[in-house]
């Protein structure tokens, strides 16, 4: 009998799952130019991507008082009068503590007093040459707010504009209450890099859903949600797991279209046209929006509605077309993605990064061109 009405229960909601309009929703863009402004900076940090927004309090769904910034590859040194000055270094990542409206930025430096990254990989399995982009990450409050963030393990391959490739996938772990730029923090190795059916590679860490009562989920089930990301068409996957058991890989499960599955390479495709970096956020009316830079990298903003955290989604929504930053043909716009803990009620504040293909030609003319810009989602 309990079995049966279980049955019943998913039934149910899967039929109420596919009852949902996910094509329709009721909304404005706008430019959020205060805060693209915020990244204009001549001193220190002046540029990056990977932009991911963590809130300290766990809380996800809320506006926070402070957060945690962290970025990928990162531009440290000196513009002057629209000018970029000799002695400028990239890092391959740093962070930002955001508290009220002040920002502050921190990377690390070496015995030389030389800007280098916040994070270097260091695990088993790296190797000389690997270096660290970041993926999402999320505070635990399961495990005494413990910090966990994915970094993914990068190689230069070659000396052309994309002549580098993702190689592993590991998770960082800081204890809670330590100060950028962090030291003592773990590092793991961890299963979720992979190779689909098609010989190309996936990762997971692209976003994180925290479904939980504590994170300020409307609908919780107590379970982290890992969005994973790969393959040409950028198909995204979907793993779950209980937050006191995160980084405890085996009990990590993957959706396979029907079920929750023990078996990575099982896992299904839930949609596709997505970017490495997305996210995913709750509607009021128990929808879910997936925020995303369509293909990966291009001109549109795109969302699609969701049931579920899993889906089903919908269509390809446009949101923005963002050309308008392009002073140049070689610039590139790419993973766009939600911030919840910076937005207002009744909208959501979008981030998108620009490039260049021809990065350090377009640098000096144009030295503020590598950082976030963002705009407004209005829910009417």
């Amino acid at each position: 009998m309990k079995r049966m009405i279980l049955t019943l229960t998913g039934i149910l909601l899967f039929c109420h799952m596919q009852a949902q309009d996910l094509t329709q929703l009721h909304f404005k863009v706008e430019e959020a130019p205060e805060w693209s402004a915020l990244f204009i900076r001549n001193n220190g940090w002046f540029g990056g991507d990977g932009i991911y927004t963590i809130p300290f309090n766990g809380v996800e769904n809320k506006p926070a008082d402070s957060l945690l910034f962290i970025f990928s590859d990162s531009m440290i040194g000196t513009i002057s009068n629209d000018s970029l000055q000799p002695g400028f270094r990239m890092v391959h990542n740093s962070v930002a503590i955001m508290k009220g409206k002040n920002i502050d930025f921190a990377w690390g430096h070496n015995e030389q007093d030389e800007s280098v990254s916040v994070f270097e990989p260091n695990t088993p399995r790296t190797e000389k040459t690997d270096y660290y982009w970041l993926g999402d990450g999320f505070v635990n409050q399961e495990q005494h707010n413990t910090l966990y963030i994915f970094g993914y393990r990068v190689r230069n391959v070659s000396e052309e504009a994309f002549g580098f490739r993702e190689v592993g996938n590991t998770l960082i772990k800081i204890p809670a209450g330590t100060p950028p730029p962090f030291t003592g923090y773990e590092q793991m190795d961890t299963p979720f890099f992979f190779t689909d059916k098609g010989g190309q590679i996936g990762s997971f860490g692209a976003g994180i859903f925290v479904n939980t009562a504590k994170a300020g989920a409307p609908a919780p089930d107590g379970y982290v949600y890992i969005y994973g990301v790969h393959g040409m068409d950028k198909q995204m996957v979907v793993a779950r797991v209980k937050p006191a058991v995160f980084d405890h890989f085996n009990q990590w499960r993957f959706w396979d279209g029907t079920k929750w599955n023990k078996d990575m390479n099982k896992v299904a495709d839930v949609t596709s046209k997505v970017s490495n970096e997305l996210s995913l956020s709750p509607l009021p009316d128990g929808r879910y929006v997936l925020i995303f830079q369509e293909g990966g990298m291009g001109m549109t903003i795109g969302m699609r509605i969701g049931a579920s955290p899993i889906g089903p989604f919908g269509p390809v929504i446009r949101l923005w077309d963002c050309s308008r930053d392009a002073e140049e043909k070689t610039y590139v716009m790419y993973n766009a993605k939600a911030h919840p803990a910076l937005s207002a009620p009744g909208e959501l504040l979008i981030s998108y990064n620009v490039n260049s293909l021809e990065f350090f030609t377009d640098l000096p003319k144009h030295p503020h061109l590598y950082r976030p810009r963002f705009i407004k989602l209005k829910f009417n």
